[in-house]
């Protein structure tokens, strides 16, 4: 097999990636993110060099010097720091992201449009994104609720009411988070993140034992924003007051899943896998005081 291409970001997620693609007998050329990637990345590959974030040519020449013709793409990007006053001398665009930024996203510069011309700009010089769930299955979120914590039934209630809004906010590429209580949402999540997100939710509601709902941007995201949350999420969950974390099911990352969700366990938040065809998973009477 030809080697696999890996930009990565921050967070384990491209470790586990990695890992996998490795056990699974494909060497792995890393492009990693200045800035961004873990220093432990380095390790797990067998050909690693940093890239700044808003050089794609250099992306492309590293990985297409290698052989690589198809690559995943994972982890978190410090996106808040892209507006700061410094970030014309933190991120110096070669031409190619020069070309892009002014060129298809003159107009749209929003994330999802970005994404997608990103993964254009990779396909026409060679380079096919894969989906970046691919070498890690056994991470994803499954149906049901997955810790012994079960949720409570106003949680429930919060879960039904807020999922569906939860999905309009990703669509309108605003955030893929909300926090919600009694049927009241408390923090939409934007380009701060999703931690920071859990930490304004937390100053919010003081009472704490809310719940946080977490989804996808729609069917192509496995190759582009795959939501993934692991243990530093329930530790910021637990210290912003959380009582339920909601994740959807087949389409999330659970990161160190038996790790994650034991240490869930331990804060009693409950952790559920929510898919909306299978109703019978919810309880009848949290339906029911939704409609």
């Amino acid at each position: 097999m030809k080697p696999l291409g890996l930009i990565a970001g921050e967070g384990v997620f491209p470790i586990l990636v990695a890992r996998g693609a490795r056990a699974a007998g494909r060497k792995v050329v890393c492009v990693g993110l200045h800035g961004n990637y873990w220093p432990e990345l380095k390790v797990e590959t067998d050909y690693f060099q940093e890239a700044g974030i808003l050089r794609i040519g250099k992306w492309v020449r590293i990985l297409r010097s290698h052989g690589c013709d198809e690559a995943i793409m994972v982890g978190r990007v410090k996106k808040s720091l892209m507006y700061d006053r410094w970030r014309y001398f933190r991120y110096i665009p070669d031409w190619r992201t020069i070309r892009l930024w002014f060129g298809r996203l003159r107009h749209d510069k929003r994330p999802r449009a970005v994404l997608d011309a990103l993964a254009d700009e990779l396909a026409s010089a060679g380079i096919t994104l894969l989906d970046s769930t691919q070498y890690c299955k056994d991470q994803l979120c499954t149906p049901g609720v997955l810790t012994r914590r079960q949720p409570t039934k106003g949680q429930w209630m919060d879960v039904v009411f807020g999922f569906e809004l939860c999905r309009t906010i990703s669509r309108l590429d605003i955030g893929q988070a909300i926090a919600v209580i009694n049927r009241d949402i408390i923090a939409v999540e934007a380009l701060e993140g999703t931690n920071e997100m859990i930490r304004r939710a937390g100053e919010l509601c003081r009472t704490g034992g809310w719940t946080m709902i977490k989804v996808t941007n729609g069917p192509e995201d496995a190759k582009l924003d795959v939501p993934a949350v692991g243990t530093t999420t329930i530790e910021k969950l637990y210290a912003a007051g959380a009582g339920c974390l909601v994740l959807e099911a087949n389409k999330t990352i659970i990161l160190e899943r038996t790790k994650t969700l034991e240490l869930a366990d331990r804060y009693k938040i409950a952790v559920v896998g929510y898919d909306p065809s299978r109703p019978e998973l919810v309880p009848p009477e949290a339906r029911a005081s939704v409609k």
